[in-house]
Formats: C-alpha cells, structure tokens, sequence
C-alpha cells in the first residue's frame, strides 16, 4: 500500500513545485488553472505552518483512540487527506477499518483486525450527492436538462404523481418541500414499489417555500438524469467522473476482490444483514441494489482528492474536463439565500461551520456522510480537507464526529497565513471557544484625537470584537464606534463591534476619541461555546491628536497590555 504524495513522487512529479505562497488575506479572482494537478509537497514547501498539520492528522487519529472515562472511540478507523496549491501536505491513516463483530462493541479476535491505510475504501454515504449532481449538471450542459424546468417533465415513463411544481433546480437545492426520508427497504417490496413511492411522495411544504435535506431529492435527480441519457447511474459516474478523473477506487457495488481494503460499517439486525462490509450501508440504497441517487458511492482519500481538486481547477484536472467553469461557479453559489443557515449551492452545501469550522466562507463547499465521511473545499485558498472514517463501526449510536471534522478544518484553516500588514507580526487574538481575551493600550489625549488600526476579522457571527475606552482607569468601559474600509467596501460598527466573514482581508480602521486626560483603549474579543472562524488580527495602531502622531503601536509594542492576545507572524 502506498500513499498518494509517495506515488506522486514515484511517478516523478517535483516535491514543492508551486507558485507564490498561500495566504489568507490574498484573493482568488477565479479557479485555479485547469491544468493544476496534486503533487507531494511539505507544508514548509507549500507555505503552510508545519505544526498546524501535524495537529491536524494527529487529531484525526486521536479520535481512534478511547478517551479516558469512555467506553469507545469515536470512530473506529480514519483516512485524512490534506492539499493546498495542489501540494497534498498531509495524508495519514489511523484505526482499524475492521475491528468489531456485532453491535454491542464486542471485538473480534485480535488478529482478525485489519488497519485503516490511505487506500482504505469507505462507504461515502451521503457524499455519493456530489456525484449525482455533478451528472445532472453534465446533462444541463449537454442540453438535456433545464434546470428551472419540472422534474415531473423528465419522468414520464414513471407516470409520477407527487412532483407537480418540483424543479430539477429545487430538487439540487433541497427547496422541493419533499420529506427526508422513507423507509423504502421496509415499506415497499421490491426495487420498482420502492421508486413508486419516492415518485409518489407528496411534498409536505409548498415547492421553494423552504429547506428541507432530503434523499429523495437525490433519489429522483439521479432518475432524471437517467431518463433523458438513457443510462443507468452507475454508468453516468463511471463514465462522466471516475474514469476521466482516474479515480480507480471509486464507484458503487465494489467488487468482492477489493473485500480487504474496504472499511467495514455498521453491525444491522434490521434488516437482518449483520456486519455490513462491501455492501452500501444505506438500508433504502441496499434495497434499490445499490445504486441510488442519495448513496451508494464508495471510494477513497486518494480518489476524492482528485475531484476536489477538479473542482478548484474549475471542472478539469488530468487534461480532462468533467464541467464547465460556469457550471461550476454557479454550482459553488448560494442558491439559498432566502433561507439563512441553509447556504447551498447545486448539490453542495455552502458555509457550514458546524463541520467546515475556520475553513467556513461564502464559497466554502463541501459535504458530509452518515458513515462518517466529510469533505471540505475552499476556493479562497485553493484548499482542501478530506476526512473518511467508519463512525458507525459497529453501531450509528456510538455518537457524532463532528468534533473531528471540525478539527481538520480548523487546522488546515490555520495553517494558512495572514500577513501582518505592517512590520513584522501582528498582535492576534486569542484561539478557542467560550473564552475572552483583551489588547489594552494606556494613552494620554489632549483635545480631539483620532485611533487609527489595521483590522483582520473572520469569525463566526456570535463571536465578537469590541472596541471599548475606559476614562476611569478600567472601572466602567463605553464602546468606541469605528469605520473600515477595504477598497470600495466599508464597515460602520456603531456599536463598537464587529464579527462574522469580512472577506478575509485586512480592513483600515478609524475611529474618533474625543475629551482629554488619560485613556485605556481596549480591543475585546469574546467567543461562544462552539464553532470558530480564523480569527482576529490587529496591526498598525497610531493615535493621533490635532493631526500629530502621540502614539505608534510599531515603535512602541511594550505600551500594549495583553491578556490573551499574542504577537504573531503568520
């Protein structure tokens, strides 16, 4: 077994070969070049922070691992791949791909475990959506499907009846109003009962009038994309996806000679099918014998790194071109906006920071799996996380690995530099939930007197900086409202406060201090309980009174008084 960066590296591809370095505060007017394939690289080479991505694997495998007080690990085996610049800077594999032999967490004999590695295949679950969609968009392109068009139209040799005022569009966005679920594999006896009844399913809101995830969405888009190509879905991926992209590893139905790389998932007494491995885990993909619209896909790391990567360069990676640029910048656009905390472009999830954390923007896409798979896309940094685990190894009640999928995200998110805008370093807040730090600066102002500073701000929305003055040595503190600009945009914090996605860039801030007499001006950043963005930076203060310089933050660093707050350089 080898690992990807190891066979790039045979193949004769140059470790480090990239272009200028890959920061934050940088933007990204468009995709990468269409001809921009992986490579091995260190994270020194790729411009990244080494220790951050030795956190990020080392985090990824710490979760095999059974905590103190725990009964078991969160998941049993991992695969995590990380790429940047297309330099693939981390890949790992930890845990066991099979290790339990029913339900209650019994474990097999110890010789009959086998580990995960980096070419672990994993069941990818709901990540098989991806798949569907970027089919269905290939036949938009081919000019089969209209996007605003009646799914029913598509679909008339079913004679369906619950589709009425679905679009193909509201189908990709979950906006149809459909139900989540139906226990089809219980419910209906055979594979054709069984798309009877997802084409028979009423909606339960009207079509765009709300978000509601649902698999019958997907379930129906891969059956239109199968009526006006006349191709069974396996055959669209394979053809349209897997095999341009040489994704080898990837598909529905493994083959039984692949048995030994595939990670085992759940222990299922109903349907009675015990350990399932090699099989969609997925009762209702299981019951339409494998391949359906909203699961059945397995693959690996390695082959998934290869898609992410084709989206990043715009639809194309390997010389070969599986969408367009346009279909894949409107696929990466929210379609959602009407509906806030549900950002979703066609397919793709956008701007989750439930499991994309510090990684989080506008354009961040990805997706997740019920059997504990996760990928992560960030086109403002031409960036990549992937994280495959079997977490319902023996059992789906054993919990949730959100915590891990945040983990990677926020490493690789940190990994990434911001610049200071002036000198050397910058000061930088602190890192971690339900915390509080403060940068305080003691100054003495004679007459109207103006606060000048650089600003980086990328946070969650709930975690705050505040610009506060206090004129009684700390006892009481008043907000100090401030403008920033960067280029033609503008921030008014009134309130003294600012938070959220401020396009990853550093702002030029201003703000007024009238009165005299000694001052304590005070930069306060709070966070909430869970969920983490990049963070806080602040640089360049000057205090200026009658247009006279009184203070430069630069020149005199020792006058700041810092209470979590650090001097960083990246």
């Amino acid at each position: 077994m080898t690992t990807l960066a190891a066979a790039l590296l045979a193949a004769g591809v140059p470790a480090g070969a990239q272009g200028d370095e890959g920061r934050f505060d940088r933007p990204n007017d468009g995709f990468m070049s269409p001809q921009t394939t992986l490579r091995a690289a260190g994270p020194d080479d790729a411009g990244l922070d080494p220790d951050r991505i030795e956190a990020l694997v080392d985090a990824a495998a710490s979760y095999t691992e059974t905590p103190a007080g725990a009964t078991h690990p969160l998941y049993s085996g991992m695969t995590v791949l990380a790429a940047h610049d297309g330099a693939v800077v981390a890949e790992d594999a930890a845990g066991w791909a099979l290790r339990f032999a029913d339900g209650t967490g019994a474990e097999l004999s110890r010789d009959e475990w086998i580990p995960a590695a980096t070419d672990t295949i994993y069941d990818l679950a709901s990540v098989s959506k991806l798949f569907t969609t970027i089919v269905v968009l290939q036949q938009v392109e081919a000019g089969r499907i209209d996007l605003d068009a009646p799914a029913v139209g598509y679909l008339e040799d079913y004679a369906p009846t619950g589709l009425q005022g679905i679009t193909v569009r509201q189908l990709l966005t979950h906006t149809s109003g459909l139900v989540s679920w139906l226990p089809l594999w219980r419910d209906w006896p055979t594979p054709e009962a069984r798309i009877d009844a997802v084409l028979a399913a009423m909606p339960t809101k009207p079509p765009g009038t709300a978000y509601l995830y649902s698999d019958l969405n997907m379930i129906t888009a891969g059956l239109v994309a199968e009526e006006v190509s006349g191709q069974p879905l396996d055959v669209l991926v394979r053809e349209g996806i897997t095999e341009p992209l040489g994704m080898t590893d990837t598909g529905y139905n493994p083959p039984a000679s692949e048995l030994d790389r595939i990670a085992a998932t759940e222990f299922q007494a109903a349907p009675p099918r015990g350990m399932v491995r090699g099989e969609v885990h997925d009762e209702n993909a299981w019951s339409l014998n494998g391949v359906a619209g909203h699961a059945g896909v397995f693959g690996t790391a390695q082959d998934l790194a290869r898609l992410a990567q084709a989206i990043l360069n715009g639809g194309a990676y390997g010389g070969e071109r599986i969408l367009q640029p346009d279909t894949v910048e409107a696929m990466l656009t929210d379609e959602n906006t009407g509906f806030p905390g549900n950002a979703h472009g066609l397919g793709f999830e956008l701007n989750q920071r439930w499991y994309m954390d510090a990684l989080s923007s506008p354009s961040t896409a990805g997706h997740t799996g019920f059997t504990g798979t996760s990928m992560v896309i960030d086109p403002l940094s031409r960036s990549f996380v992937i994280l495959l685990t079997n977490r319902v190894h023996p059992s789906r009640n054993w919990g949730t690995i959100n915590p891990a999928r945040r983990a990677v995200a926020h490493q690789l998110a940190h990994a990434l530099a911001v610049d200071p805008r002036s000198g050397d370093d910058a000061w930088q807040a602190h890192e971690g939930d339900a915390t509080a730090s403060t940068l305080s600066l003691p100054v003495e102002l004679s007459g109207s007197s103006t606060l000048l500073f650089d600003l980086f701000v990328d946070t969650e929305s709930t975690d705050r900086l505040t610009l506060e003055r206090s004129t009684d040595g700390g006892a009481t503190w008043t907000p100090v409202p401030f403008t920033a600009r960067a280029g033609g945009d503008r921030v008014d914090a009134a309130d003294g406060v600012v938070s959220g996605y401020r396009g990853r860039q550093w702002w030029t801030a201003r703000a007024g201090l009238p009165g005299d007499g000694d001052t304590i001006l005070r930069w306060r950043y709070v966070t909430d309980a869970l969920y983490q963005g990049r963070g806080v930076y602040v640089d360049g203060v000057k205090v200026r009174t009658r247009g006279a310089p009184v203070f430069d933050g630069e020149r005199e660093p020792e006058r700041f008084v810092a209470d979590g707050w650090v001097r960083s350089d990246r």
